[in-house]
């Protein structure tokens, strides 16, 4: 058994976004009063890696006590996406990440698997110039599991060959839904029966012992 490929979350593996949607997010809920928003927050940063439409359902559900439109659910995703765009082109890249992708681009198949909608991935990681490092870049909808899956069964690789770097439980539930190796990333998995780091700047090397 060997690795014979790489899928990596988005925000928090590659770009160090979640303090920028963090506070995007906040902006977001101020007009719903200081305490719907903290429940918001709250909820955001639990279930990290879900898909923005769904905790916007559950806030209006949840917090508001009634069921969201279309129409809200796109007002809300569209202003959202106008706070973070500009953060998103600037900010840093996690630690490590770039030594990752440069060490194994042509040796290994990439990917990235992202709970975050799939336009909006696809021309941050361009703008970024950080897309041609991957065989395909994938975002919402579906639930990051099956985009796993779908990546798996696309290359016909036994899921045991595959690893899935992520930041949040989400990324982690995939992985072990899928069946994939799993190697965690910053202060919400720290702990866990994977191997883990506070950045990225080990992950080189524990691929290199392993592919």
């Amino acid at each position: 058994m060997s690795l014979q490929c790489l899928v990596f979350d988005c925000d928090g593996v590659i770009l160090d976004s979640v303090p920028v949607k963090t506070r995007a997010f906040g902006r977001l809920m101020e007009p719903f009063g200081p305490e719907a928003r903290d429940r918001f927050l709250m909820y955001h940063k639990v279930h990290g890696g879900v898909s923005r439409y769904k905790k916007f359902e559950w806030f209006y559900e949840d917090v508001l006590g009634k069921t969201i439109t279309p129409e809200e659910s796109e007002g809300l995703g569209n202003r959202f996406a106008e706070y973070v765009l500009d953060e998103l082109r600037r900010c840093e890249l996690i630690p490590g990440i770039q030594e990752t992708l440069d060490s194994w681009r042509g040796k290994l198949p990439m990917f990235v698997c992202s709970g975050a909608p799939h336009e909006e991935v696809l021309a941050v990681l361009r703008e970024r110039k950080l897309d041609g490092y991957f065989d395909a870049i994938h975002g919402s909808p579906p639930a990051k599991a099956v985009l796993l899956a779908q990546i798996v069964n696309t290359q016909k690789l036994d899921p045991a060959d595959v690893l899935m770097v992520g930041d949040a439980p989400t990324d982690r539930d995939a992985a072990e839904t899928v069946g994939t190796l799993f190697y965690g990333v910053g202060p919400e998995l720290k702990g866990g029966s994977f191997p883990w780091g506070e950045d990225l700047t080990g992950l080189n090397a524990w691929i290199a012992a392993r592919a």
